[in-house]
């Protein structure tokens, strides 16, 4: 399993974004399941593609397709004031800005739980020769996607997620997400942005952290922003690393975990 927040596509060695570099990017990590943070979809910077789609298509190279699924937060472009809002459900042809999943595995259900925003803001240093040099970026409404996907050992939760910047809001949005989960098959698994820092995301969420490792800011990390979360220790651990993905200014998870096959007992 990996997690990454893809930044878009933008990457920081050379500012340029591209949805293809960033595909093939998260590709490399060579996980089964890809959970994908601030993904942009049908957006003018990013080319008008479906990023989430062109993961997926990266995902499979060639072999058997993947499902995969794109969560809308906001329609139009975060801090273009004329078409930034927020996105009441996803629509397939608006263009948006969100989350995703991918798998290899067969999707059973898809799950979607929208989270109001909360009143901070975030200022965003702009490049050299634009109009202005600070962005101030409103938090806008989070979403959690949740795929039911059939592994050999059985369905397995798997829930995507970006929370806000704001901690404060970060932990209500976490605990909300965790009580909205019950309902949903176990085993599961909760990976994201979850923009909490080290032990702070198990604590509030009272569930194991699969992997310990900073991930914020990619070049040189101090901070591990993004978490992969499990509801309870159901497999064997083999792997568990943090890797760069492209120019993404967050490194990116993976989790390697030996299921067992159907019929065996399950730890935990």
């Amino acid at each position: 399993m990996a997690t990454v927040n893809a930044a878009s596509g933008r990457d920081l060695r050379d500012g340029r974004l591209s949805s293809e570099r960033m595909a093939a990017a998260v590709a490399g990590l060579g996980a089964d399941v890809v959970a994908v943070q601030e993904v942009d979809h049908l957006l003018p910077r990013s080319g008008h593609t479906d990023q989430a789609a062109m993961v997926a298509a990266a995902c499979a190279a060639g072999g058997p397709a993947w499902q995969h699924r794109f969560a809308a937060a906001v329609h139009g472009t975060p801090g273009a004031r004329e078409d930034f809002r927020t996105a009441a459900r996803t629509l397939p042809d608006e263009p948006s800005y969100g989350i995703a999943l991918a798998s290899r595995f067969p999707v059973l259900q898809w799950h979607e739980l929208r989270m109001a925003p909360g009143r901070a803001q975030l200022p965003v240093v702009l490049p050299a020769g634009a109009p202005q040099r600070v962005l101030w970026v409103p938090d806008e409404q989070r979403v959690a996607l949740a795929a039911v996907v059939q592994t050999p050992a059985g369905p397995l939760t798997v829930i995507s997620t970006h929370l806000s910047f704001a901690p404060a809001r970060a932990i209500a949005q976490l605990r909300q997400l965790k009580a909205w989960s019950q309902s949903l098959p176990r085993p599961l698994v909760l990976m994201g942005d979850l923009n909490l820092p080290g032990p702070l995301a198990p604590r509030t969420s009272g569930w194991t952290s699969l992997v310990r490792a900073k991930t914020f800011p990619s070049p040189a990390p101090r901070l591990q922003l993004d978490h992969v979360l499990a509801d309870a220790l159901h497999w064997q651990v083999a792997g568990a690393r943090a890797e760069r993905v492209g120019g993404s200014d967050h490194r990116g998870l993976v989790v390697d975990v030996v299921l067992p096959l159907v019929g065996e007992a399950v730890a935990g």
